[in-house]
């Protein structure tokens, strides 16, 4: 049968639920490729392709198996054009097709581009949504309008109500608390015990020489060439129940822990699954519901909350912020931060413990828990005051779950708060003490957390005060950050030359520490 229409199914769009592939249509064709487009815009870990690539065609492979036809194109492929334009302007014309069809791309750059691309095509063309997100682009701009701030905890309480989850009777959360985040601070020290990874070992060999004959350029290891991740909604699926069954029971208390031979500890490693579609927000809320109904007396509510307002609150939020922002979040450095990203981010070899394990686990697993990224690397990050275009390309490039929009957001908002304020109120940094009470990275380590200014000093308590003065103007009337400039002002002159002198000699030469 002649082909009449063409549907694109871009790389984080492995929706098998989407009702695009609910029948069969001979005359439909779903198009997928890999592209240098999308491999070379910024440097990515090798994990993270590999993953991408993996779960693309095991997607296109089930979609062919049901009986849909499809054409992909192989990185390596002689006639894949490598960029989107010269891709569907190819495949529309090869096929003489009536109309083109694509869902809504989670990108800005994407979006832009795809639109422009239709307004030359000699078709019909349409857009899709792609069903996978509790809310539509702009919800979150509808709900604050009028309203001073952004704060996400009042979205978050809205979309508990809207959704009725965790709700009890007259509109009130279960448990009589919106947040239980006070109970989720808890440190690892051994116990209790954490289960093993649900992981994978996928022979990678194969694609890593393709990847490597297309020239493409990462960073970051791939051990023994095995891949770790899920690529397929089955593994997905086997991942989600794992976390339910072993690690949901004490997810909430140890979130924000750091420890040294813990690299997941009771995190689902759900993310790449979802961001790449292979499972849908609902279905997961829906089965740690499940969950804590089913048994309760062994799930508290402090857990199963403290993961649904990850994704409920959290992942939504950002989401909104980022299609309210764009395009200009995307240059915003309302702290005119501009320091070079220091080597040890590529390589893990510095003498600071906590950014030692960090970075390395970043490099070795393609994956760091929120309180990773953002109390050890982004506080670090942002101390030094380096580049937030730098920052977001290498968080962008690093993490297997990072894809611009849920990615710059928490990068160059939350963590580096180069937007001003939109998405914090103020910004996430600390001084050592803060990592030393989360985890045991600073046991062992060459420096000394409670040491200010001698050589064997944490680089971050110096770090923390130098930035608070060289800032100190920016945030004079941030209400949040009164206490910390009060006690800087007590801080005896002498002192705190010793602290911005220390300070100056990290910054210069991060890679000296």
């Amino acid at each position: 049968m002649k082909i009449k229409t063409i549907r694109l199914v871009l790389g984080d769009q492995l929706n098998s639920k989407h009702n695009w592939f609910s029948s069969t249509d001979d005359s439909v064709l779903y198009l997928m490729a890999e592209m240098r487009q999308e491999t070379d815009y910024v440097k990515h870990h090798i994990q993270k392709v590999v993953a991408f690539f993996m779960a693309m065609r095991n997607f296109a492979e089930e979609l062919s198996t049901k009986g849909h036809q499809v054409k992909y194109y192989k990185i390596n492929d002689e006639d894949n054009p490598q960029n989107l334009n010269e891709l569907i302007t190819q495949e529309v014309s090869k096929h003489q097709a009536a109309s083109f069809a694509y869902q809504l791309p989670d990108e800005y750059r994407l979006d832009q581009q795809l639109q422009n691309i239709c307004k030359e095509l000699n078709c019909d063309t349409s857009v899709a949504d792609t069903e996978h997100f509790y809310t539509q682009r702009k919800d979150l701009e509808e709900f604050f309008k009028g309203k001073n701030n952004l704060l996400m905890e009042s979205f978050y309480r809205m979309m508990r109500k809207k959704h009725h989850i965790l709700m009890a009777a007259d509109q009130q959360p279960e448990g009589g608390k919106w947040n239980f985040d006070h109970s989720n601070r808890k440190k690892w020290n051994g116990e209790p015990q954490i289960p093993h990874e649900r992981g994978f070992r996928k022979d990678a060999t194969n694609l890593l020489a393709e990847i490597e004959a297309a020239g493409i350029v990462t960073f970051g290891n791939i051990p023994d060439n095995n891949l770790s991740w899920p690529t397929s909604r089955a593994d997905s699926l086997a991942v989600l129940n794992h976390f339910c069954k072993e690690l949901l029971v004490h997810f909430g208390d140890y979130q924000d822990a750091l420890h040294t031979q813990e690299y997941f500890l009771f995190h689902s490693r759900l993310s790449f699954a979802m961001n790449s579609k292979m499972l849908s927000p609902k279905e997961v809320i829906n089965k740690v519901l499940d969950r804590y109904y089913d048994e309760d007396q062994q799930v508290a509510i402090s857990q199963v909350e403290g993961f649904i307002r990850q994704i409920l609150g959290w992942r939504e939020y950002m989401r909104g912020i980022y299609w309210k922002e764009m395009p200009n979040y995307a240059n915003l450095n309302k702290l005119d931060n501009t320091n070079k990203l220091p080597e040890f981010f590529w390589t893990g070899n510095t003498k600071m413990n906590c950014l030692k394990h960090a970075i390395g686990q970043s490099l070795d697993t393609a994956y760091a828990h929120h309180i990773q990224r953002l109390m050890v690397i982004g506080n670090f990050s942002l101390l030094a005051q380096l580049h937030p275009d730098q920052v977001d390309n290498w968080y962008l490039g690093v993490y297997i779950d990072a894809i611009e929009w849920v990615e710059i957001t928490n990068t160059r908002g939350m963590s580096q708060f180069a937007d001003g304020g939109i998405v914090a109120t103020k910004p996430y940094v600390s001084s050592a003490n803060y990592i030393n009470k989360m985890g045991n990275y600073c046991k062992g380590c060459h420096y000394k957390p409670t040491k200010k200014t001698e050589k064997d000093a944490c680089p971050f308590n110096a770090l923390y005060w130098n930035f608070l003065d060289d800032k100190k103007e920016y945030f004079k009337d941030n209400q949040r950050m009164a206490m910390m400039l009060n006690l800087l002002e007590k801080k005896n002159a002498s002192e705190l030359a010793q602290l911005k002198e220390r300070a100056q000699e990290i910054i210069k030469n991060p890679d000296n520490f």
